[in-house]
C-alpha cells in the first residue's frame, strides 16, 4: 500500500511537533467519506515497546480482517529502534515511522484503519489515529483502552449493556465516546481519526466486538501479535 508522506520525522522539539499538529488539525474531516455498509476490510494497528541496552525498540503489527466474516486476510509487521522520546500529546511522532513502514507492506488494502489509540479525543485533537490518517488517505478510527483526560474533564460511565455509550464533551465539543464493549467490562474510548463521523466510528467499532475481549477484533489481534513480536525480537537481541 502506498503511503502519502506529508512530512518527514526529523523534528526534535515540542514547538516543531505542535506546529505540524496545528497545521493538520485544520484539515480534519469529521464526516464519513464512505458508506459503512459497503466496508469489506478493516485494518487493526498496534505497537509494543521494550528496552534493550539502553535503547528503545518497537514492533508494529497491522492485521487486516474481513469486516463481515472477521477472517484474518493479512498480517504485516515492522520492527526497529524508536528514536523519538515519549512526549505527552505527541505520540504520533514516536510511533508513525514504524507504523508507516508496516503499512507499505500491505497488499490487501483496507477500507478503514482502526488504531489502538486516540484520534480526535486528544489535547490538540491530533491523536495518533488522526495524525496517521493524513499519510493513509483512508477513514481512520481511534479506539483507546484507557481514558485520556482532556482539560481535566472526566467521562460519564455508560450503562452496563454492550453498546451503551456516553459522549465525551470538552468545552462544548464532542471529542469521542465512552463505549461499553463487554458486559460490566471497563469502557473503551472511541473517537474519529479522520474522514469518518463519530456515529460511524461507533457503529463500526460495535460491529467488530465479540465475547473474547472488550477490545474490537482488529486491534485485539494486532495487540496479541505485538506481544509475540516483542518476545521474538527481544530474544533475538539477547542471543
Amino acid at each position: 500500500m502506498k503511503v502519502n508522506y506529508i512530512h518527514d520525522f526529523t523534528q526534535t522539539t515540542e514547538e516543531e511537533f505542535l506546529k505540524i499538529q496545528n497545521e493538520l488539525k485544520e484539515k480534519v474531516v469529521l464526516s464519513s467519506k464512505l458508506d459503512i455498509d459497503k466496508i469489506k476490510t478493516v485494518a487493526g494497528v498496534d505497537i509494543a515497546y521494550w528496552e534493550c541496552e539502553d535503547k528503545s525498540y518497537g514492533a508494529c503489527s497491522i492485521v487486516i480482517i474481513d469486516y463481515i466474516t472477521k477472517e484474518v486476510l493479512e498480517r504485516v509487521e515492522a520492527f526497529g529502534e524508536i528514536k523519538v522520546p515519549y512526549v505527552a500529546g505527541f505520540l504520533a511522532f514516536r510511533e508513525l515511522p514504524l507504523i508507516l513502514e508496516a503499512v507499505e507492506k500491505i497488499t490487501v488494502e483496507p477500507d478503514v484503519f482502526m488504531f489502538d489509540g486516540n484520534g480526535y479525543l486528544h489535547y490538540n485533537n491530533m491523536g495518533v489515529a488522526t495524525h496517521a490518517s493524513f499519510f493513509l488517505d483512508k477513514p481512520v478510527i481511534g479506539v483507546a483502552k484507557t481514558y485520556l483526560r482532556v482539560n481535566g474533564v472526566d467521562f460519564t460511565m455508560p450503562g452496563e449493556d454492550i453498546g451503551n455509550y456516553t459522549d465525551i464533551v470538552v468545552d462544548g465539543k464532542v471529542l469521542g465516546r465512552a463505549v461499553r464493549s463487554g458486559k460490566k467490562a471497563k469502557p473503551i474510548f472511541v473517537s474519529c481519526g479522520n474522514n469518518i463521523s463519530l456515529e460511524d466510528s461507533y457503529e463500526v467499532t460495535v460491529r467488530l466486538l465479540n465475547k473474547e475481549s472488550r477490545i474490537p477484533i482488529p486491534t485485539r489481534i494486532a495487540d496479541l501479535e505485538t506481544h509475540k513480536l516483542r518476545k521474538k525480537y527481544n530474544e533475538l537481541q539477547n542471543e
